[in-house]
């Protein structure tokens, strides 16, 4: 249920949150003097507003973007400069609040969209990959920075390995060399890489096409691929996806559905 004390507009330490009239969530990096490099407050507050779109019945769809010439330069050096005087236990503190960020856009139940423009650098990488799509700017550029610092992209990986590749991560891992909005197309990273003036657009069709489907399909279709992709295709695998659409065919959603189909009308979820 919505949260009825919290405004649908919010703006805290550093990021703001939308929630317009049909239920596209906007969940905007707002420092842009600083490339929208985020600490640890920035950590804290999307995940507060992932879980909160996650909880809103009233969210269909999230879109991650940022404001000014960069979408993130990673961490910011004020951060890192706290972190090299953290003890041990504090890092693994730290380190455990990036995680658990990441984790909830990762697995939020609602589609995600990533808009991107200019530079997305270190753990910007990570919020990238986290994103069920991603579009870009062509002139934007990604870079693993984390071996140039001493550092290795940790928190990240399981995501960016799941979006590229364990070799190609492995590369770009390794090297930390900026690659292109192109290169990072044809890797798997983002879905697709437009020119600046169709990126506003792009996303816009993106959102459209999601709002015309069923929400609680949409939901579910998402967590079907989390849990099919790693199971192997046997007789167990093969009876659980058969009684998930049974399951499906037989709920409010897949009747209204079908019905609206034959009846040749408008589901009552289509936003108009």
């Amino acid at each position: 249920m919505t949260d009825l004390n919290i405004s649908p507009q919010a703006n805290e330490q550093g990021v703001l949150y939308h929630l317009d009239d049909r239920g596209v969530v906007t969940i905007t990096l707002n420092r842009p003097e600083k490339h929208n490099a985020f600490d640890d407050q920035i950590i804290a507050t999307l995940t507060q507003m992932f879980n909160r779109a996650a909880r809103d019945n009233k969210a269909r769809v999230v879109v991650l973007q940022a404001a000014g010439k960069s979408f993130c330069a990673g961490a910011d050096l004020n951060w890192m400069k706290r972190m090299a005087s953290y003890s041990y236990d504090e890092n693994v503190a730290d380190a455990n609040a990036l995680a658990t960020m990441l984790h909830t856009l990762y697995t939020l139940p609602k589609p995600t969209i990533a808009k991107i423009q200019g530079a997305a650098f270190g753990g910007a990488v990570g919020l990238v990959a986290c994103c069920d799509i991603a579009i870009s700017s062509r002139l934007s550029k990604f870079c693993l920075s984390e071996v140039k610092l001493g550092l290795i992209p940790a928190t990240i990986s399981p995501y960016v390995i799941d979006a590229m590749g364990d070799r190609v991560a492995r590369r770009y891992f390794m090297t930390a060399e900026v690659f292109s909005a192109r290169r990072a197309r044809r890797l798997g990273l983002i879905s697709e890489s437009v020119t600046e003036e169709e990126l506003d657009s792009n996303v816009e069709l993106l959102v459209s096409q999601i709002l015309s489907n069923g929400p609680v399909a949409v939901a579910a279709a998402k967590q079907l691929v989390f849990d099919v992709k790693d199971e192997p295709l046997e007789e167990e695998l093969i009876e659980k996806t058969s009684l998930r659409i049974a399951t499906t065919r037989v709920s409010a959603e897949g009747q209204e559905g079908l019905s609206a189909f034959l009846e040749k009308r408008t589901p009552a979820w289509r936003v108009q």
